[in-house]
């Protein structure tokens, strides 16, 4: 399986990624973890490529993903061009407009809003990890919140609680 986390500097993209990856080690998987930003660190482009396999991984680096999650709409469409044909795309929909062809394999989550009205907006990479685990299980929700309590060094409950709010709206039909 192999995702690309993609937003602007700023946004906890790199962190998403190393806590997927991590996630995915822990559920007995193997996992690399490759990340870019541009050189301003904040408000640029970042990225954040994920592979994870049963097998051995000889080349993490991605041309086509399965799953592209896109938190910013310059990401987004700087992105969209790899994903495969029968991808699943995820948004951030407040963030990003996606077009018409692209509906149906698109699905949506506020996640930005939601970190900021209940918790705080630096945890909506969290709310968005959540919501892609629970809809599409490729690590477990256990993995994921032990990968944050190994990996995040402060705000862990918030973390967490993001993290399940992102599961609960992700197992809502």
């Amino acid at each position: 399986m192999k995702i690309r986390i993609c937003g602007f500097g700023g946004q906890g993209i790199l962190l998403a990624g190393e806590i997927l990856g991590a996630a995915a080690v822990i559920d007995g998987k193997n996992a690399a973890v490759m990340g870019s930003y541009g050189a301003e660190a904040r408000g640029t482009s970042t990225i954040s490529d994920v592979t994870i396999s049963n097998e051995k991984i000889g080349f993490p680096i991605i041309d086509k993903c399965d799953i592209l999650v896109a938190m910013s709409q310059q990401a987004f469409n700087m992105n969209i061009g790899i994903l495969k044909e029968d991808g699943i795309v995820i948004v951030d929909e407040d963030l990003v407009k996606i077009p018409k062809e692209l509906e149906k394999k698109a699905l949506k989550i506020r996640a930005t809003k939601i970190a900021e009205e209940k918790y705080n907006r630096i945890v909506a990479n969290m709310v968005m990890l959540g919501y892609l685990v629970s809809k599409t299980k490729v690590v477990t929700i256990e993995a994921l919140k032990k990968a944050v309590k190994d990996r995040v060094t402060r705000m862990i409950e918030i973390n967490l609680a993001a993290i399940d709010e992102g599961v609960k709206l992700g197992s809502e039909l």
